[in-house]
C-alpha cells in the first residue's frame, strides 16, 4: 500500500471522520487487520478560520504549503487537504510538492459524472457556495448547479461554524437542512453536494430526499483507491 498523507485540523472533527472512513474503506477492500499507511498533520484552525482579506489567504497558503512539504518529506505519495474551504489555495499547495494532491471537488465531480447526476445543488459554508473556486471544478465535469440562495447560504454557514466546526449536532440543524434540501428539490436540484467535510453530521447521507454527494466520503475513497494503487 502506498502512504498518503492528510493536512487536517480543519475542523478536527472531520479529521477524525476521514481517519475513519480511510481506514475502513481499506479494512473493506483488503483484510479485517488491515490499517492505512497515513501521515496527518493536524494544524491550529484557530487563526485559518473565516478567512476573508487577501492577505489572511496568502497566510492560510503559506500554512498548508508548509505542512504539504513537510507531508511530502515525512513519505506520503499523494496529499488531501481535509476541508473544502482550504481548497481556495490548492493550486498554492499542489505547486509547492512534487506528489500528486486529490482534489475533493475533483472526486465528487467525477462520482457524479459515473451516477449520472448532472444537475446539483451545493451545501457548504460562504464562501465554498458564493465562490468559484469549487463550484467551477464540478461544472468542468459537467455538473449543472443551482444558483445559491443568499438566505439559506447564511442560514447554512451559521450552523457550521457554530455547531458542527465544534463538535455538536442540533436537532434543529438536522430539521433546518432537511427542509433546504426539500426545497432545492422542489428548485429542480436532482441531486446535493456536501461541500462542508462535517455535514453527514446532520444530514443522513445514506436515506434522503436527494441523492447525496458526500465529499469527505468521495474523498476517501479516492483516497484509498491512490493507498491500493
Amino acid at each position: 500500500m502506498r502512504k498518503i498523507g492528510l493536512i487536517g485540523g480543519m475542523s478536527w472533527v472531520s479529521t477524525r471522520t476521514y481517519y475513519e472512513d480511510i481506514n475502513q474503506l481499506v479494512q473493506a477492500r483488503t483484510s479485517k487487520t488491515a490499517s492505512a499507511p497515513l501521515l496527518i498533520e493536524s494544524l491550529d484552525f484557530t487563526n485559518l478560520i473565516r478567512l476573508s482579506t487577501p492577505e489572511q489567504w496568502a497566510y492560510a497558503a503559506e500554512v498548508l504549503t508548509d505542512s504539504a512539504r513537510r507531508l511530502e518529506q515525512a513519505g506520503a505519495t499523494a496529499l488531501l487537504i481535509g476541508a473544502n474551504s482550504m481548497h481556495k489555495v490548492y493550486d498554492k499547495v499542489a505547486e509547492a510538492v512534487s506528489v500528486p494532491v486529490l482534489h475533493i471537488a475533483d472526486a465528487v465531480g467525477a462520482k457524479m459524472k459515473d451516477a449520472g447526476v448532472s444537475n446539483a445543488t451545493l451545501i457548504g459554508t460562504r464562501n465554498v457556495v458564493m465562490e468559484s473556486f469549487y463550484r467551477k471544478r464540478l461544472v468542468a465535469h459537467g455538473v449543472s448547479l443551482l444558483p445559491p440562495v443568499v438566505e439559506e447560504v447564511e442560514a447554512m454557514d451559521k450552523i457550521i461554524y457554530d455547531e458542527l466546526m465544534l463538535g455538536k449536532a442540533s436537532r434543529s440543524a438536522e430539521r433546518t437542512f432537511k427542509t433546504m434540501l426539500t426545497n432545492m428539490g422542489q428548485r429542480g436540484a436532482k441531486g446535493a453536494v456536501l461541500a462542508c467535510t462535517e455535514l453527514d453530521m446532520v444530514i443522513d447521507v445514506d436515506a434522503n430526499v436527494l441523492p447525496i454527494f458526500d465529499g469527505t466520503r468521495i474523498h476517501a475513497q479516492a483516497a484509498v483507491d491512490w493507498i491500493l494503487g
